[in-house]
C-alpha cells in the first residue's frame, strides 16, 4: 500500500507528538494535498479517474449521455449515438434527410464538443442513415442476390 500512495505522488506526513502543545507539523497551505486532510469531492473524483487512466471512458459517457444537450433537442429527437470507438462517434438518423443535415453540421458539432467536452474527445462524426428492410428471414434463405422473380 505504501508503494502505491508513492507511485501516486502521496507523501508520508509522520505523527506528531505534543511537547509543549505545539506540533510539529508543516502549516497548512491551502489548495495543496498533503496526506489524509479532508478534499472536496471534485477533486477526489478528478484524482481518481486520472489514477487510472479513464480519461477517455468519462468523455465517452459524457457524449452519450449529454447528447441531446450538446446537439439541441431538434437533431437529438432524429439522430442518436450508437457507439464511440477511439474518438469516433457513430449515430444513426431516423430519415436520410436528417443523415444529410447532420453531415450538414458535422463540423459545428466536432466544435461543440471540443469547447464542451476537450479538444480531441471526438474528432470524426460517422452518420447512418435508417436501417433498411431485411428481405432475408428464416433459416434456409437464398445466399447471395436470390431469385429475382419475387416481384412478378
Amino acid at each position: 500500500m505504501r508503494q502505491a500512495a508513492q507511485a501516486r505522488g502521496n507523501q508520508r506526513t509522520p505523527a506528531t507528538r505534543r511537547k509543549t502543545g505545539r506540533s510539529r507539523q508543516a502549516p497548512f497551505i491551502p489548495g495543496e494535498y498533503v496526506g489524509r486532510d479532508p478534499q472536496g469531492l471534485g477533486n477526489v473524483f478528478t484524482r481518481f479517474v486520472n489514477e487510472r487512466g479513464w480519461n477517455s471512458p468519462v468523455a465517452v459517457g459524457s457524449v452519450i449521455s449529454r447528447w441531446e444537450e450538446l446537439v439541441g433537442s431538434e437533431v437529438s429527437a432524429h439522430c442518436k449515438p450508437e457507439s464511440f470507438q477511439d474518438t469516433t462517434v457513430q449515430v444513426r438518423c431516423d430519415s436520410t434527410a436528417w443523415a444529410t443535415q447532420l453531415r450538414l453540421l458535422r463540423d459545428t458539432l466536432i466544435a461543440r464538443f471540443d469547447a464542451e467536452l476537450g479538444s480531441g474527445v471526438v474528432t470524426k462524426i460517422e452518420v447512418i442513415g435508417p436501417a433498411a428492410p431485411n428481405w432475408r428471414k428464416g433459416l434456409r434463405s437464398v445466399k447471395g442476390r436470390g431469385p429475382r422473380d419475387t416481384y412478378g
